[in-house]
């Protein structure tokens, strides 16, 4: 597998048509790709990942122009070097292989390091003091590729799904039977239910006249407490499954 940090230069070079990567990656390779979607999911969020220059909290740096002519750690040279310039600052950048937060004071006055939650800087005694950028996730693509009709409707199509998958991420399906003479009590209570179905619960006949099938859309962490309630409605046969894949 290709890591995110190489994936911008062998899609840009025509290696691979397409692939998953982070957009910090895409700026720190000045990669000339195609960004066909972005998809905001990370480790351990649905939420940008934050690249920040911290330092120790004992640091007398307190603002971006402190840094002059200090050490700064990193994984993304080039792209802290630009923001370096962009505020006239001319500091010694290094690359860092990794374990980043561990390195100041000893062996660098400062880092630029991704961050989701921030508790593993303040766990190495670091303190944020500006953060350069926020990243999420984006599918790219050759340019050559994306003017391939054929190829470039494959990558709408694999886009399509992981949109899908990210969709049905924390939901679950619920099938269940109900008395024809229920059913309006269920759908009321379906209804006054906020968080119960995409549109509205599907019905369908079954061979029985007086009952028919209904399935709902929900999200996974009520299940345990909505089946009781709408066994107490009228739902029999309640069946739980999970959803892989939603397209909206």
């Amino acid at each position: 597998m290709i890591r995110a940090q190489e994936m911008p230069r062998y899609v840009q070079d025509g290696s691979l048509d397409c692939g998953l990567t982070g957009h910090d990656w895409v700026l720190e390779n000045e990669a000339k790709v195609t960004q066909l979607a972005e998809l905001v999911f990370s480790k351990v969020s649905r939420r940008p990942v934050r690249w920040v220059l911290a330092v120790p909290n004992e640091s007398p740096i307190k603002t971006v122009h402190d840094l002059q002519g200090k050490r700064i750690a990193t994984e993304v040279v080039g792209l802290t070097q630009r923001w370096l310039a962009q505020h006239g600052v001319t500091a010694q950048v290094e690359f860092s292989w990794g374990a980043t937060e561990v390195k100041p004071p000893r062996f660098a006055d400062a880092i630029v390091d991704v961050t989701e939650t921030g508790s593993s800087l303040k766990a190495n005694n670091l303190r944020v003091v500006a953060e350069l950028l926020q990243s999420t996730t984006r599918f790219i693509a050759n340019d050559k590729a994306c003017a391939d009709a054929w190829k470039k409707q494959k990558m709408d199509d694999i886009i399509l799904m992981l949109k899908g998958a990210m969709a049905a991420e924390g939901m679950a399906g619920l099938k269940m039977n109900v008395r024809i003479a229920d059913k309006e009590k269920v759908l009321a209570f379906l209804k006054a239910h906020p968080r119960t179905a995409l549109n509205s619960p599907t019905l369908s006949p079954l061979a029985d006249p007086d009952w028919l099938a209904m399935e709902i859309i929900i999200d996974e962490d009520i299940v345990r407490h909505i089946m009781p309630q709408l066994y107490a409605v009228g739902a029999r046969g309640i069946v739980e499954y999970p959803i892989n894949k939603i397209i909206l």
